[in-house]
């Protein structure tokens, strides 16, 4: 898959240097506007794949505000093939240009189809669409994992410490199979559950790597006044833009093992941005109807 890609570069975060440590985020956001971060290494092999095997529609998993659903109708615009979204949920089956995340994707060629919750969770949606070639929800399988391989570089072997959000775990299988022995990875799960620990395990064999499971706020994208200060006054002080469902979560929990001690003192910490910004339009549609501040 070739888009015109921009560098990604690590950016030093500033941090008080009492806490001993150095922390730089690699600004995969900044890669590709529309197929940022995790998603273009996700879909790059996928879409070759596809290509190759003569394929001339995409099919793939997710919902109402997935930055995969959005990644994939741009990618298959971009390619010449056919899209569909399998989209979680009828609520806005009529509504499709309330959402911003479901407009982007109808405008770049996307079809959906809305299915019930219980529906989405069938294997036999599948065997519908035997003359797609089928990208799993959030984009997870072994070419997947195999792009984000690519994410680290021989500028980075001398972190101590790669962090990365986590949804379906294939972005951090990446990170993990690409690392260095001496290097610890961390996954920070947006979500709840440890299913995590064995889907991660599918993909990996080294042992150098643990996620933290103590900042998901209640589940996929869960958030609270405390996270939405935290994103306002990250871009105010570092002038990034975090996403509140993955790299926000993911960032707030960097900065609270730091300021615990977590990590020694003379560590260096590589935080991966995965993009993901195009949700925070839906976010701040559901923040104004919870009277909540918006991310800004």
């Amino acid at each position: 898959m070739m888009f015109q890609l921009h560098k990604s570069l690590n950016q030093k975060i500033n941090l008080p240097p009492e806490f001993g440590v150095e922390l730089f985020l690699k600004r995969e956001d900044e890669i590709h506007p529309f197929v940022s971060g995790n998603k273009y290494r996700k879909l790059k092999y996928n879409i070759e794949e596809a290509q190759k095997k003569g394929f001339k529609k995409l099919l793939t998993f997710g919902g109402a505000y997935s930055n995969h659903i959005a990644a994939v109708a741009y990618a298959g615009h971009m390619f010449g093939f056919e899209t569909l979204g399998i989209i979680r949920g009828d609520e806005l089956k009529d509504r499709i240009d309330d959402n911003a995340t479901l407009s982007f994707a109808k405008n770049h060629g996307m079809q959906f189809e809305f299915v019930t919750r219980e529906a989405y969770r069938t294997d036999k949606l599948i065997n519908d669409y035997q003359d797609y070639y089928i990208i799993p929800e959030g984009g997870t399988n072994v070419l997947a994992v195999k792009g984000c391989e690519e994410i680290l570089t021989e500028m980075d072997v001398d972190f101590n410490y790669i962090c990365t959000s986590v949804g379906t775990g294939g972005t951090v299988s990446g990170l993990i199979n690409c690392s260095q022995p001496s290097q610890q990875v961390l996954g920070f799960p947006a979500l709840k559950g440890s299913f995590l620990q064995e889907d991660i395990s599918k993909f990996v064999s080294k042992p150098n790597w643990k996620l933290i499971t103590d900042y998901h706020f209640g589940g996929y994208a869960k958030i609270n006044l405390e996270l939405i200060r935290f994103i306002n006054a990250f871009k105010e002080q570092q002038h990034i833009q975090l996403d509140p469902v993955y790299t926000g979560k993911m960032m707030f929990g960097i900065f609270d093992l730091i300021q615990k001690g977590y990590f020694p003192k003379g560590s260096r910490i590589l935080a991966i941005h995965t993009g993901g910004l195009q949700g925070i339009e839906g976010m701040n549609n559901t923040l104004k109807q919870k009277n909540l501040p918006l991310i800004e």
